[in-house]
């Protein structure tokens, strides 16, 4: 019986944890993204991570976003309050480096940010400051640290107005973020990110122009503003009419879209996966059901002769076809939910926990391959003739 319920065990185990596995981390993304503003859009080069990583050549060849764009759709665009402008800092031939006295990390990433990006999509800081306006005109060289780099830099704390060296310069830490919320497969980018003041990057580094936009739309009103933005756009950029935008607008909705139809096909490749285990275990379990019809003949007889009807010697054997698919579901369950805590264990920072509807999917299902499977056989033994079963030998 173990062997006939193994393609059960596999099916149910395949199924449930993929599902805990995809809800932890759609969790994940979704609190990350949600973090941004739900009324903000992105404007973006190009579609993706906007820093470009994993972009197709197409887009990598657009003509980059300027600057200038931000002060031009607040003049256009009615339904944006504000416009922030951020800058993806890149160093040729060069590894970007923090410093402190005797430590130094290179696990980091770089970007300017205008001093309303903060008010536009609020981050919670552990300790200190967002730099100001003036900081950012003037081009002053402080810094905003992420959560994970705070920790390895100022182990005992304190870091704020400690100065550090930044790429072989130094600059003053004025904030020091908490920990960002969600991210992919348990890590936030953002924890190690170092924002500096977009004056001082674009003096700093003028040869880095991946530039990001983020407009926040009026209450309310961010459909409206996400045309508005795009027939600017199109306009200011020279996009001819019937072709599409060589720019990418996107909203932490239209993100977390993207990723759930990523998702649905990965369920749908495996419950194939896990549909072929369960066929094969229900074809175990109706050949051992009609096995076990043969080899209880005459005790199907004697039940018969003694009043049994035909529906109690089909519940009868449908039960026991049941209680196998279903202890091949307890056991694919039991499974799935070591796996997911091992998972959690492993990445204590991917929110992985199984799902109340996966458990009730999963039993159910292994309940029905009993049914389906189980139907024949016990309509075969329901048919025996009570005479012909008592003489079987």
């Amino acid at each position: 019986s173990g062997l006939t319920i193994l393609g059960i065990v596999i099916g149910i185990t395949t199924v449930v944890t993929v599902a805990s596995l995809l809800t932890g981390l759609r969790k994940g993304i979704v609190d990350f993204f949600q973090e941004f503003g739900p009324d903000n859009i992105f404007i973006a080069k190009v579609s993706g991570d906007p820093s470009g990583g994993g972009a197709r050549p197409k887009e990598i060849r657009r003509k980059p976003l300027r600057p200038e764009y931000a002060e031009y759709l607040l003049r256009t665009v009615r339904s944006v309050e504000d416009v922030g402008i951020s800058v993806f800092i890149i160093t040729p031939g060069r590894i970007l480096t923090i410093k402190v006295p005797g430590y130094e990390n290179d696990n980091l990433f770089m970007q300017g940010a205008t001093a309303n990006s903060y008010t536009i999509s609020p981050r919670e800081l552990r300790e200190g400051r967002v730099f100001t306006p003036e900081e950012d005109q003037r081009g002053q060289r402080v810094c905003l640290i992420g959560a994970s780099l705070g920790d390895a830099l100022f182990p005992t704390g304190g870091g704020v107005g400690r100065n550090v060296s930044l790429d072989g310069s130094d600059f003053t830490v004025v904030g020091i973020f908490a920990p960002a919320k969600g991210g992919f497969f348990g890590e936030n980018g953002l924890d190690r990110q170092v924002v500096i003041p977009f004056g001082t990057a674009r003096v700093r580094y003028p040869q880095s122009d991946n530039f990001f936009l983020t407009a926040k739309a009026l209450t309310g009103m961010r459909a409206d503003a996400m045309e508005e933005i795009r027939a600017s756009l199109r306009k200011l950029r020279s996009v001819p009419v019937g072709v599409e935008d060589d720019f990418n607008l996107s909203t932490a909705d239209s993100i977390i879209e993207s990723f759930d139809k990523i998702t649905g096909m990965i369920v749908l490749i495996s419950i194939a996966i896990s549909g072929l285990g369960l066929l094969v275990g229900g074809i175990g379990v109706m050949n051992i059901m009609l096995v076990s019809v043969t080899e209880r003949t005459r005790e199907i007889g004697i039940r018969k002769a003694i009043g049994a009807r035909r529906g109690d010697i089909v519940l009868q054997f449908l039960s026991e076809a049941v209680a196998l698919t279903g202890l091949g579901g307890v056991i694919g369950i039991t499974f799935s939910v070591l796996v997911t805590l091992l998972v959690s264990v492993l990445v204590p920072s991917l929110p992985a926990s199984v799902p109340t509807w996966a458990l009730v999917a999963g039993f159910t299902v292994s309940v029905s391959v009993g049914v389906f499977f189980g139907v024949w056989p016990a309509i075969k033994a329901s048919r025996l003739d009570p005479v012909d079963a008592l003489r079987y030998e």
